[in-house]
């Protein structure tokens, strides 16, 4: 995308704040809010807006993260496109909110759907996982209970007592799929009790189960349950570094840096025989909306940002039950 005589590119970012329906908890911690950083590019009358979500295992700040979009103010004044974008600036949150909103004005300008320009499938209704906090194994069940109804749960577990957690979900959720979470707390020393708990209790897919840099043991022991990587996976250049480690990757667009990369990383880890997972952060439907691209060919779709807030923004995703569909023109694409 070049300027036009409609004038050049214009952008403001902003952090926002949306409360929580309650707690969210993994194995780092517990928050109340998600804060997310938004960009907006406006041309011809036009505004494209994309969002992001800071996270701090990566280093990242809201204050960081908006002062790095910030800084491409003059360059997309200057004509820098979506493309130039991904050598111009890292992966990762900033670049995020940046090329989905690049992204959107594209399709405003065009007056198209942005998987119309960009030759992709239009995107249909996708079942998302749903995610239940971590907690004792009493507190998980009875939120597990209320969620029963759900066709794919995701479980929050955390190290010490995982076996009789996982075992106590699947008890109050017997007909649902289950994908387990561990956000890295795992140890080679709990590693093989813990998969074998979660086989046990019929789980499909296991997330992250030891810290990025530390996960070789993956590749030494049967693997009674597919693993995904999520922490140690970022973009394309990690990818070959996990074969034999893990039988799936979790493509986030704050890992990837956009939608842009997204999509590539999604064709090379098909290639390279990994299913594909598409993740999210808690976030708010405009986080969600281009995720929805990479759903389509996604084996398990996590989506279920906005259903963690207390409120979602104006013309959010429609979640019916399990069920997520595709934005409409006014959210996003």
């Amino acid at each position: 995308m070049t300027s036009t005589p409609s004038g050049a590119i214009s952008l403001t970012g902003r952090i926002e704040r949306w409360p929580i329906a309650g707690t969210f908890t993994i194995s780092r911690g517990t928050k109340t809010e998600a804060v997310v950083v938004v960009a907006e590019v406006s041309q011809g009358g036009l505004t494209g807006r994309g969002e992001c979500v800071p996270y701090p295992r990566y280093g990242e700040t809201p204050e960081a993260t908006l002062q790095a979009i910030q800084a491409l103010r003059a360059p997309l004044a200057n004509g820098i496109d979506r493309i130039a974008l991904q050598a111009g600036m890292a992966a990762g949150a900033a670049r995020n909110a940046l090329d989905c909103a690049l992204a959107d004005l594209e399709a405003k300008r065009a007056g198209r759907r942005i998987w119309n320009l960009l030759g992709r499938p239009a995107p249909e209704p996708r079942t998302t996982a749903y995610t239940i906090s971590l907690g004792t194994s009493e507190a998980m069940a009875e939120a597990t209970a209320k969620a029963a109804h759900r066709q794919l749960l995701k479980i929050k577990l955390g190290g010490e007592g995982d076996g009789a957690r996982i075992a106590a979900v699947r008890k109050a959720a017997p007909r649902s799929e289950l994908i387990v979470d561990a956000n890295e707390a795992w140890t080679e020393d709990n590693l093989a009790a813990n998969l074998a708990a979660c086989a046990d209790a019929g789980v499909t897919l296991i997330e992250q189960p030891l810290p990025a840099g530390k996960d070789a043991a993956l590749a030494r022991i049967r693997r009674p349950v597919a693993v995904c990587a999520d922490e140690s996976v970022h973009d394309r250049g990690s990818l070959a570094g996990l074969r034999g480690r893990y039988d799936a990757v979790n493509i986030k667009l704050d890992k990837t840096g956009g939608l842009t990369e997204a999509l590539a990383m999604a064709d090379a880890a098909r290639a390279l025989g990994f299913e594909i997972m598409i993740g999210c952060m808690v976030a708010t439907s405009l986080a969600m909306a281009p995720a929805m691209l990479i759903a389509q060919a996604a084996r398990f779709v996590d989506l279920d940002g906005p259903l963690l807030l207390a409120k979602d923004r104006d013309h959010g995703l429609r979640y019916e039950g399990s069920l997520v569909y595709p934005p409409d023109a006014a959210l996003w694409g």
